[in-house]
């Protein structure tokens, strides 16, 4: 039955890579649907800033994750959860949803299970090519799980899946912007080879580390670089490429569409939404997985990109030795460049978000 308005959870966060996807989903279901959105994230984490910033009102969890190193500080981790399912089930209570959609993250277990409880019905999305904790838990009592990657029957009840892929930023794909002019924005040579290391938002000290000990054997080959940093590297960066030209160092990318438009080649971490961008938009990559993230999934990631040529996958324990000497080999490869551009184009599944919010409407009514 339609109703005159719907009332719908969100929940996930703690990094763009899940908070952007949210969104995106949000935003078709507000072209689709009359709907009042709710966010539930994690109260320390970005979406606390990001999610009011576009426009929508958003509920704080205290909830942390696990400590696998340091057990005993898991005593803290398991008050804060004990709190945060008490908060979920008030929110769920108050907020009367109609539907909870989970994106992953950390708030997305106790927000999804207070929702399960109170029987409204929801819905999963899962990023990564190996199913996180959360999502296996929340999976049996979830209406549809939204997947960006075949195969993950072993995880989920197969009836239940839907291959639609990963939501990405609008801006990205509806970019017009020339590669020559993209990198005139950021002050480079239009005609020169460029690279774009970027490790997200937080940045990731081996791709750092890896550009500070090698930027001056890419700069002499010609190479230009835009580098993202990220916030906890300070001036490190600035400072080692100090009186080289060709080189931009910077903190944040607010224009990623120029940034990945002036890029012949990417360097990255293995986050889904990392890799759903570079796959439509048909970007040669070199893939540095974070070996700090549940089940090893951003190796994992990478590994059904590299398989297929469509990536190469370069180890973190690897990468302060051999990710320049890749650069300097791959972006000299025009031909190996070609190839891997119409591999990984292969494996993108566009307009995620429309397909995500079929499968919404389709519980709702």
């Amino acid at each position: 039955m339609k109703k005159e308005k719907y009332r719908i959870l969100i929940s996930g966060g703690g990094t763009g890579g899940h908070i952007f996807p949210a969104l995106s989903i949000a935003n078709a279901l507000k072209s689709r649907l009359n709907a009042e959105i709710l966010f539930v994230g994690a109260e320390d984490r970005m979406e606390m800033e990001r999610i009011p910033a576009a426009g929508y009102d958003i509920k704080g969890l205290p909830v942390a994750g696990f400590d696998r190193k340091n057990l005993l500080k898991n005593i803290g981790v398991l008050i804060k959860l004990r709190r945060s399912i008490a908060m979920a089930r008030k929110i769920v209570a108050d907020f009367k949803p109609d539907i909870a959609i989970g994106v992953g993250g950390y708030c997305s277990g106790p927000t999804l299970k207070a929702a399960q409880r109170a029987g409204v019905p929801t819905l999963l999305q899962e990023q990564n090519s190996y199913a996180g904790v959360t999502n296996k838990l929340l999976a049996k009592k979830a209406k549809k799980i939204c997947v960006a990657y075949p195969d993950l029957e072993r995880f989920f009840p197969a009836e239940k899946i839907v291959l639609t892929g990963n939501p990405i930023r609008k801006d990205l794909l509806s970019s017009q912007i020339s590669p020559e002019k993209a990198r005139e924005r950021f002050g480079l040579n239009p005609k020169l080879p460029t690279v774009l290391i970027v490790g997200g938002s937080l940045g990731a000290l081996t791709l750092n580390e890896s550009m500070e000990a090698g930027i001056r054997k890419l700069y002499d080959e010609g190479i230009q670089v835009i580098w993202q940093t990220g916030k906890y590297f300070g001036d490190r960066g600035t400072a080692a490429v100090k009186n080289l030209q060709g080189i931009v160092v910077t903190k944040f990318i607010s224009d990623m569409a120029a940034a990945y438009a002036a890029a012949d080649l990417v360097v990255s971490r293995a986050g889904a939404g990392s890799i759903s961008e570079l796959e439509l938009l048909g970007k040669p990559c070199i893939l540095v997985p974070s070996p700090n993230v549940a089940e090893d999934h951003q190796t994992k990631n990478a590994r059904a990109l590299s398989d297929k040529g469509a990536a190469i996958l370069v180890k973190d324990s690897d990468a302060r030795e051999k990710l320049v000497e890749e650069i300097i080999n791959l972006i000299h490869d025009s031909k190996r460049m070609k190839e891997m551009s119409t591999e990984i184009r292969k494996l993108a599944l566009p307009d995620s978000d429309e397909k995500i919010v079929d499968e919404i409407v389709k519980i709702l009514q």
